[in-house]
């Protein structure tokens, strides 16, 4: 392809534009980071393990909290993925191919995070904590049927869309295929997410793990917030920028 793709926007870099994408996406980072700690403040039952200690958790969680974590969640990380676009256009002029494949991404991430992991994860814990009531015996058996049925294929999905979208980033920043410093390519969501999960060294405690339900939320502030403040040192480059077979 010998052509600029702008899907209807300009081929010349509208920093404002850019800077509103990600001003909003850091918003939405925060109102999915309410919704991941809500769902996630607890202490798991120590006495368990595997999957039932995991979801140990989540058992005395009242309904409402259930449903305004699924709702946030619902409404914000659509909106993340709606402000990746910004990442989108920094990469478009310098590399069609990176573009496109991040763009890919963005997409999957967009149809398959909220409704098809975020809120189907709300529903498998709202099946368990009654499951548990009424059929303890086998509340984990079906509670597992049900998240295999119901989460397990947009989780795939969304993984597979998910990896294409990271590796694009990492590789469009670390290659200088966009205005950033090649070394900004740490601001990405998977270098917060990481980070965000080595809290689980710190113990089994109701914070810990309310900031670690929140992984991927946090790696998107991460990254947004980071690229906010850095995007002082980007610097457009007039010549030599459209390289479209990369």
């Amino acid at each position: 392809m010998k052509t600029f793709n702008n899907i209807g926007i300009d081929e010349k870099l509208d920093w404002e534009r850019i800077r509103h994408l990600m001003t909003i996406g850091l918003i939405a980072g925060i109102m999915v980071l309410v919704g991941d700690m809500l769902l996630g403040w607890g202490v798991s039952d120590p006495t368990l393990s595997g999957i039932e200690r995991k979801l140990s958790t989540y058992v005395n969680l009242s309904d409402s909290r259930l449903f305004w974590s699924a709702f946030l969640g619902f409404i914000g990380i659509p909106l993340e993925g709606l402000c990746y676009f910004a990442i989108y256009r920094l990469i478009a002029p310098y590399s069609e191919k990176s573009a496109h494949m991040y763009r890919a991404g963005v997409i999957g991430y967009i149809t398959f995070g909220g409704c098809g992991v975020h809120v189907p994860c709300l529903a498998v814990v709202f099946f368990y904590k009654y499951m548990l009531q009424s059929n303890p015996d086998r509340a984990l058996e079906l509670t597992c049927k049900y998240g295999a049925y119901f989460l397990l294929p947009g989780t795939i999905a969304f993984l597979i869309f998910f990896f294409i979208k990271t590796i694009a980033h990492i590789c469009a920043f670390a290659k200088g295929l966009t205005p950033y410093p090649k070394w900004c390519w740490v601001f990405c969501l998977a270098v917060g997410m990481v980070a965000t999960m080595l809290l689980k060294l710190c113990g089994n405690h109701a914070l810990t793990n309310a900031l670690t339900a929140a992984w991927i939320s946090i790696g998107n502030i991460w990254m947004f917030l980071g690229l906010l403040i850095t995007m002082k040192k980007a610097s457009v480059k007039e010549k030599g920028v459209k390289n479209y077979g990369e």
